[in-house]
């Protein structure tokens, strides 16, 4: 079965940055574009952002752009995210998953996640 372990998450001062990595099993992962989704306290999941199945195209919703990253090594089974110049707004559990579209209701295949704390 297809298995996604996210990780890298942790406490990151404003401004700071982290980068978070995602390990997949079961599947053959470059076959398949992903995504990073990200969950805050009280709200809905919400895109973050989309890599192509070679990493030649991504796509990242309007307020990650110029600070978020996106990149996957095929090689390893494994997707990342950069993020710089983090807000107090990207405190979030983020996700991998293999929905763009936004719709998650139907999706099963979730990882743990992992926790994106921004305080000072």
């Amino acid at each position: 079965e297809a298995q996604l372990v996210e990780s890298g998450g942790g406490l990151v001062q404003p401004g700071g940055s982290l980068r978070l990595s995602c390990a997949a099993s079961g599947f053959t992962f470059d076959d398949w574009p992903m995504s990073w989704v990200r969950q805050a306290p009280g709200k809905g999941l919400e895109w973050v952002s989309t890599i192509s199945w070679n990493g030649g195209d991504t796509y990242y919703a309007e307020a990650m752009k110029g600070r978020f990253t996106i990149s996957r090594d095929n090689a390893k089974n494994t997707l990342y995210l950069q993020m710089n110049s983090l807000k107090s707004e990207a405190a979030a559990v983020y996700y991998c998953s293999g929905v763009h579209d936004g719709d998650y209701g139907g999706y099963d295949q979730w990882g743990q996640g992992t926790q994106v704390t921004v305080s000072s």
